[in-house]
């Protein structure tokens, strides 16, 4: 890809329905540049569309989300020869990610108004992935008249046809298509005062109008390989995680909580796609536009923030990877490293990890990831007759665990390449819980093994003390290591991952896990992830600010991320360090009213000063569903949800968290799949005030 400025979103307005999306800038103009257009199924369907009144663009004066799939922008223009100061005609656009946008024409001028009204339209017909990227796009590609409007089509991948059609209600007066310029549609407006005039445009795939179906292969894991599948579609069915007349809600003193909520299940709602196997199981595209499709351990991660919501989320994402778990031997990574993946590993990309640290494959973090979802979301009241069936599949994550490893009884998935892996400290953390839980699930349907995984928990739980924990006073003071070297030498640098060291996981009879460290320890590293180098006031960087390499926007060198953060309160209310805990909510909330309660995948990670505003980050996705997720995970934890559906109990243990809550209620909640409601008063009682049928309260 030739070296050119990568296109900056944190000011693009994008209107997200997956598998659709849009992006603009603020004025609402599709200009062909960076990522601009309406995309479909990957495809990017128009890439401009640019509208002028009269010869001239009119002045944008206002950019604003209604929802996750749409937007309103509004802009003005003088009439021809009005003297007078204000502007005499409004433009409105009120545009939907699946490809209509109604244009009005608002004249409040005296006098009649004659002006033409056009629209340049144009596509290249790129692949998303190269135009969200800023990749240079395809040449442009011819228009041809089409009834009401354009039509553009050109060879795709195998030499399928593939194209997009433009149509406009009412048909324009006037349509060009001349060769190597824009297409042109134009409308004679002739409006009296007070007069409003509207056009629907409609942009569709060249498939939908020749009545074809789209059924174009991408790279992806197919069920048992690594191969091809096909791309996932838009979710029909009902929301996963709202019961009918009873959507998810909190409410307590602080307005934002209940905004924030709002909009993160706004965003989840228009990331779900349906797993093109099974088209009624829901799994969440990981974010737009860069991951605009399902990423094993986004999804997983997201399902599994969703749990106190129900378990339908979860049991799709389950089932849908478990048709891709790599259940044979394979010559080839998924991330095309060149290195065999074990068996039993879910398929996954190399990402990130920060500057001290070589990047982390995301399938070992999945493969482990699934265990933990499958077993919460059984004690959450996923039936066992669903559950059951998935058990082979964890099964083969535990025994992929084996595999990775290694002699000294550290964990390390594979590196880049084949390269000797890093031992990092936040694998260590998932590995113990998936033993733990995993365990947990064998006992739960009478299978053996299981005193065996609780052994090799206890043992790993003894080297990483062992091994990890550097006891000296100087710098920081005691604290882990973020990784062991190849050599074994520590990386010592402070990270938001270390939250993944208090994420316990749930266990049957609503316990949590004893973690990898003990009290002591974990009491320390709770004063680290809330001390001034990590808790940035807008929440957890995901480096430390001491670090000489760190910078305030790189993803693992010191932005903040809201799923980190998020962990991190869960862990600390966990544990009993609520009052810990209240600072980072409180910076989470601060930090989303920024965003318009729309948090995205990272921002800067530059501390908090009287009167300012968290530095956004240009290339962030937005919306993310790890961020989005995030909300329901940082609502939630104070409440201190214990449950075992299976035993018919849930367990209440408020972490007492002081701050701008004050009393929370929570409803719309689901435990054995019926309602839940739970109120958690400012003194730090726990009620529960609706619940189903035979699961009673369990007195912590």
């Amino acid at each position: 890809m030739p070296p050119q400025a990568p296109p900056a979103l944190h000011s693009a307005v994008l209107c997200v329905a997956a598998p659709s999306l849009a992006v603009s800038g603020p004025d609402g103009q599709l200009r062909g540049l960076g990522p601009d257009g309406f995309y479909r199924d990957g495809l990017r369907l128009v890439s401009r569309l640019r509208l002028r009144l009269g010869g001239i663009e009119p002045l944008p004066v206002q950019a604003r989300r209604i929802d996750a799939g749409h937007a309103r922008f509004v802009a003005v223009q003088h009439a021809p020869g009005d003297p007078g100061p204000d502007p005499a005609v409004t433009v409105e656009r009120v545009r939907g990610a699946t490809g209509v946008e109604r244009v009005t024409i608002h004249q409040g001028g005296p006098g009649p108004l004659r002006l033409p009204l056009e629209i340049e339209a144009a596509t290249d017909l790129a692949e998303s992935a190269a135009a969200a990227h800023g990749a240079p796009g395809s040449p442009p590609v011819r228009a041809a008249l089409h009834p009401g409007g354009l039509r553009w089509a050109a060879p795709g991948p195998g030499g399928r046809p593939r194209g997009a059609v433009l149509t406009a209600r009412p048909a324009p007066h006037d349509i060009t298509a001349p060769e190597g310029r824009d297409g042109l549609l134009r409308w004679n407006l002739d409006l009296p005062p007070g007069a409003r005039w509207t056009v629907e445009l409609r942009i569709e795939p060249l498939a939908a109008r020749l009545g074809a179906e789209d059924d174009e292969p991408v790279r992806g894991a197919g069920a048992g390989t690594a191969g091809a599948a096909a791309r996932p579609r838009a979710f029909q069915g009902a929301v996963p995680w709202s019961r009918p007349g009873a959507p998810p809600a909190v409410e307590c003193a602080d307005p934002r909580a209940a905004a924030l909520l709002g909009a993160s299940l706004d965003d989840l709602r228009a990331l779900l796609v349906a797993d093109p196997d099974r088209p009624t199981d829901a799994i969440a595209a990981a974010g737009v536009p860069w991951r605009f499709g399902p990423s094993p351990v986004e999804s997983l991660w997201t399902a599994r923030q969703l749990l106190p919501l129900g378990t339908r989320l979860a049991a799709g994402t389950l089932r849908a990877l478990a048709r891709r778990q790599l259940n044979e031997p394979s010559g080839r990574r998924a991330d095309g490293a060149g290195a065999a993946e074990p068996v039993g590993s879910l398929p996954g990309a190399l990402r990130h990890a920060g500057p001290h640290l070589p990047p982390a494959w995301t399938g070992g973090e999945a493969t482990l990831l699934f265990v933990t979802v499958l077993a919460e979301a059984v004690r959450w009241g996923l039936p066992l007759e669903e559950a059951e069936p998935l058990l082979p599949a964890a099964g083969r994550c535990l025994g992929w665990l084996r595999t990775v490893t290694g002699s000294d009884g550290l964990v390390r998935a594979p590196g880049p390449g084949g390269s000797t892996p890093f031992a990092r400290a936040e694998i260590q953390a998932m590995a113990h819980r998936a033993a733990l839980q995993g365990a947990d699930l064998l006992d739960a349907f009478d299978r053996p093994g299981a005193g065996r995984w609780r052994e090799w928990a206890d043992a790993l739980r003894k080297r990483f003390a062992d091994r990890f924990w550097i006891d000296e006073a100087r710098g920081p003071g005691p604290r882990p290591a973020a990784a062991l070297a190849p050599d074994g030498s520590p990386v010592d640098v402070l990270s938001s991952a270390f939250a993944h060291l208090l994420d316990t996981g749930l266990l049957a009879g609503g316990r949590i896990g004893d973690g990898l460290l003990d009290p002591v320890r974990a009491e320390r590293l709770a004063e680290l992830l809330t001390g001034p180098e990590l808790d940035s006031g807008w929440g957890l960087r995901s480096l430390g600010a001491g670090s000489e390499r760190f910078a305030p926007l790189v993803h693992r060198g010191g932005a903040v991320l809201p799923a980190d953060t998020a962990l991190a309160v869960a862990g600390l209310c966990a544990h009993g360090f609520g009052p810990r805990a209240a600072a980072l909510i409180e910076g989470h909330l601060a930090a989303a009213a920024h965003f318009e309660h729309r948090l995205p995948e990272m921002y800067g990670g530059e501390r908090r000063e009287p009167g300012c505003a968290p530095l956004p980050h240009p290339r962030a996705c937005r919306p993310d569903a790890a961020a989005a997720g995030s909300a329901v995970q940082l609502l939630t934890a104070p409440a201190g949800l214990r449950p075992d559906a299976p035993a018919g109990r849930i367990g209440l243990r408020p972490a007492g968290v002081p701050g701008p809550l004050g009393e929370v209620r929570l409803s719309g909640l689901e435990v054995a799949g019926g309602p839940l409601a739970v109120r958690i008063t400012a003194a730090g009682l726990g009620l529960v005030e609706e619940a189903p049928e035979g699961v009673r309260l369990a007195r912590e």
